[in-house]
Parts: C-alpha cells; sequence; structure tokens
C-alpha cells in the first residue's frame, strides 16, 4: 500500500523537484501540494497524511512553526538550504532534515527510514547522534558525509571533513586545525567525537583525535601530521592499533 504525503514548499522549483522525485517512488502517492503552510495546517486539520516534507523558512510561517501548531503529526521530513535550523527540528521528533539541493539518492534514503517507521520496523524516533546547543550540526548526507558545521564565535563556520587534519581538546573546547585555518569552538572533544565517522577519525588521546586521511607516519608513542608529533596514550593505543589494521 502506497503511503500518502504532501508537501509544503514556497519555492515553484523546489516544489517541482520534490513532485518529480515523489512521483518516482512506487509507493509514495502525494495527496497535495502546497506552496502556502497555512493552507497546508488547513488541510492537516482535517486530513491525515503519513509524511510531510515541509520546507523550513517561509514567508508566512515557518516550517517549524507549523510543526508546533499541529496537533496531529504525519512523519515529519524538513527540506532547507539552512543547517542551523536542524537543531530545533530535532527536537519537535522530526525524522529526517534534507539539506538543499537535495539529491534523489539522498531523498530515498529519507523516504527508507520513514517506510520502516510506518510499516512497524524498528527505528529510533530521534537521531542516534546528540546534537548539542554548541554544535557541531552534523548535516545528514550520503554514507560518508563530507562537512559539518562548528560554531566559531558568532558565526557558523563550514569544515569540510576531509580537510580536518587533527583536533584538540581543553576542557569546554575544541581546536580544529584543517589545511587552511584553525576553528575554536566551545564543544568538548568527547562530543565531537560522536558526531564524526568512525573510518575516519580516531581518538588517540584524551586531547587527540586525528584523521586516518593525514596521518603521515606512526612511531610508538606518537602520530605525525605534517609537521606535527600528537601522542598516543596508553588508554586509545589498543583502539587505535585495531583502526589502522581495519583500515
Amino acid at each position: 500500500m502506497a503511503h500518502t504525503c504532501i508537501i509544503v514548499e514556497d519555492e515553484p522549483l523546489a516544489r517541482t523537484l520534490m513532485e518529480n522525485y515523489i512521483q518516482k517512488v512506487p509507493y509514495l502517492h502525494l495527496v497535495q501540494s502546497f506552496s502556502n503552510p497555512l493552507k497546508a495546517l488547513e488541510y492537516l486539520r482535517e486530513n491525515t497524511v503519513d509524511i510531510l516534507f515541509s520546507d523550513i523558512q517561509m514567508p508566512e510561517i515557518t516550517g517549524i512553526t507549523l510543526l508546533k501548531i499541529l496537533q496531529k503529526k504525519p512523519l515529519i521530513i524538513l527540506t532547507t538550504a539552512y543547517s542551523e535550523y536542524a537543531i530545533e527540528g530535532y527536537e519537535l521528533d522530526v525524522l529526517d532534515y534534507l539539506l538543499k539541493p537535495i539529491t534523489f539518492e539522498r531523498f530515498l534514503k529519507s523516504v527508507e527510514k520513514a517506510t520502516l517507521r510506518l510499516n512497524g520496523n524498528l527505528l529510533p524516533k530521534t537521531p542516534e547522534k546528540n546534537v548539542s546547543e554548541n554544535f557541531p550540526l552534523i548535516v545528514p548526507t550520503e554514507s560518508i558525509q563530507p562537512f559539518i558545521f562548528m560554531k566559531d564565535g558568532t558565526k557558523l563556520v563550514k569544515i569540510r571533513l576531509n580537510e580536518i587534519m587533527y583536533i584538540e581538546g581543553l576542557k569546554d573546547y575544541v581546536t580544529i586545525y584543517t589545511l587552511q585555518q584553525k576553528i575554536v569552538s566551545l564543544q568538548t572533544i568527547k562530543s565531537l567525537e560522536s558526531t564524526l565517522p568512525e573510518k575516519q577519525f580516531i581518538r588517540i588521546h584524551n586531547s587527540y583525535i586525528v584523521a586516518l586521511e593525514w596521518i603521515e607516519a606512526i612511531q610508538r608513542e606518537k602520530v605525525q601530521i605534517g609537521k606535527v608529533f600528537l601522542p598516543i596514550s596508553d588508554t586509545y593505543r589498543k583502539a587505535f592499533k585495531d583502526f589502522i589494521e581495519r583500515n
């Protein structure tokens, strides 16, 4: 049986793209497509659907406001070009978060999550990774995520994961060293570690996480990244050795 869904999107091109994506999936049925979230709200007061695809930033009310107003909520998949809204969206039990421009592959992955939930399969209602007010914000992407956003002072900085060489933690702060810059952010190294891809990064010390791609040499007690030598502590030595052997 096809799962019913609606789209709430004020941008015509983005709305048409989502409509085309839905039409490609045989087990989805698009009931209605709205450019005005207030009309979508009126519709949802009288009707039920399985999945709601909603943009966040819209002129009348935001997608977040729409979700807060709804009494009976379908499964919610947010779409937006602005990643900073994801934290509040996750607090509202959003199933997934699609960052524009949205590929069909990423869209399909999101739909599969919805299908699992609707079919009664076990699926977490909240993200597996913790999302902190202080960031980092992991943007849901393909199996290997390409970037994260970190708060650096009053601004969000987009950091490509393949450019991160290593990360240093000091109490409640982390310093991320990339090819071009270093970014200091209010974030514990433990919480940052939990959001990084396990195949790309490894903790080697209470104060250091290193990127596999940038390791140039390994000694018994040190890792060389560029001209920097970072210590390997006894606590993380075996896990690091296993990580290197697997990769």
